[in-house]
């Protein structure tokens, strides 16, 4: 028998060591994802010992996203978004565009062009969907006031970077200037304006695909397989669903894996099975998540932290200051309450998924350099660890708020 088993002991590394740093930070009342991002680091090239294979890790982090965004179509609803669209829309496209701006700012700095960073700006400008819903179940507020916005806001922010993925590789060429990434000629503007019409040409035909044969095909299917009463058949037809759909959408349209599994999702949630396919597809959505982190932790350089101190504290101040600032900034000024400004901004006030995916692409276009990336990521780490220490100060502030408000005894 061959023991040359470099998938296996890449997944098996990756899922035991996720696992036990995982478990190691909950214990220490830490989201999961820190112990997903460190077991990455412990497997990677930058640090000693076992090194996972380097080739198959961004195959089975593609599946984690495809499995990843089939999960935030599964989550979508129109109905949830329209709710708050008055705060939520404006005001996520209103902070996603002063994040950016900042971190342009920052990338200007640095000495970077304005393509780097405009996608190390975008990158900072989203906040993560796994984190802000686990602090938010965790306090009983996703069905607030206030939890209502930031979803919507979540929400909004989601259909921007996923807008951004679907053009970015069209403008790549743009943004990436003359010389930098190819030896090339930067292509003049008719160039790039023809490639994002040809790219959105791409995308409209996808989704009117996916609107008028998927919507119909989708949730008939598995209506036929749940009157099988199998089970298994109908979780198969899940996976099979998000897979095929995400493969389709990019060998046939040349649309990403990504946007292919979100619209997969999208279309599932209007049937009346999408609660029973999310908990069905849960289970091995959450286990490649958990080898995607891993595959992102692996690209980490723990040296970032010594070798570019000035560079981590910048970026860590646009995602935890900057754009929280910015967020309280729009709440309050549609009126809402300090209260609710606070929760959103301390809700905004990290990164995670859509950054990660975002600065992978932007390396592997050639755009964003190898230091913005490893920025990025010190910055998702930092702010995922620093989220429950806000939240914890922020329930501090409620309470004292809540004694000094009640009436006190005669």
């Amino acid at each position: 028998m061959h023991h040359a088993t470099p998938l296996i002991s890449t997944i098996v590394g990756g899922i035991v060591l996720a696992f036990i740093l995982g478990a190691i930070a909950s214990r220490l009342r830490l989201p999961p994802l820190i112990g997903y991002l460190c077991a990455g680091i412990v497997v990677g090239p930058h640090t000693p010992g076992y090194t996972a294979d380097q080739a198959l890790a961004p195959e089975l982090a593609e599946l984690g996203v495809i499995l990843l965004m089939f999960g935030v179509g599964l989550h979508f609803s129109i109905k949830d978004l329209m709710a708050v669209k008055r705060i939520a829309i404006p005001g996520a496209v209103v902070q996603i565009g002063i994040a950016t701006m900042l971190g342009m700012l920052v990338a200007w700095g640095f000495g970077w062009s304005w393509g780097q960073g405009l996608v190390y700006g975008l990158a900072l400008s989203v906040a993560s969907t796994v984190v802000l819903l686990k602090a938010l179940q965790e306090r009983d507020l996703v069905e607030s006031p206030q939890g209502r916005i930031a979803v919507g806001w979540l929400i909004v922010e989601d259909l921007a970077m996923v807008l951004a993925l679907v053009l970015l590789p069209a403008m790549a060429g743009l943004l990436a200037g003359a010389g930098e990434a190819t030896g090339e000629s930067a292509p003049g503007t008719g160039e790039v304006v023809l490639a994002i019409f040809a790219t959105l040409g791409k995308v409209a035909a996808f989704v009117a695909v996916m609107l008028v044969i998927g919507r119909r095909f989708i949730p008939w299917m598995l209506e036929r397989i749940v009157w099988t009463g199998n089970r298994e058949m109908f979780r198969l037809g899940v996976l099979a669903t998000a897979l095929g759909v995400a493969y389709g959408a990019y060998a046939l349209f040349g649309v990403s894996f990504a946007l292919g599994a979100f619209f997969a999702g999208m279309v599932l949630a209007e049937s009346e099975f999408s609660h029973r396919a999310a908990e069905e597809s849960l289970p091995l959505r959450d286990a490649f998540a958990v080898l995607f982190f891993v595959s992102v932790g692996m690209l980490f350089d723990p040296m970032v932290l010594v070798n570019d101190p000035w560079g981590v504290l910048s970026t860590l101040f646009i995602i935890v200051v900057g754009k929280s600032l910015a967020a309280m900034g729009i709440v309050r000024a549609f009126g809402h309450s300090g209260q609710t400004g606070m929760t959103i901004a301390v809700s905004l006030a990290q990164i995670g998924e859509f950054s990660f995916i975002l600065a992978s692409l932007g390396v592997y276009l050639k755009i964003l350099p190898e230091r913005g990336q490893a920025l990025i990521l010190a910055g998702a780490l930092l702010s995922i660890m620093l989220n429950p220490v806000l939240f914890h100060l922020l329930d501090l502030y409620t309470a004292r708020r809540k004694r000094s408000s009640d009436p006190q005894p005669a």
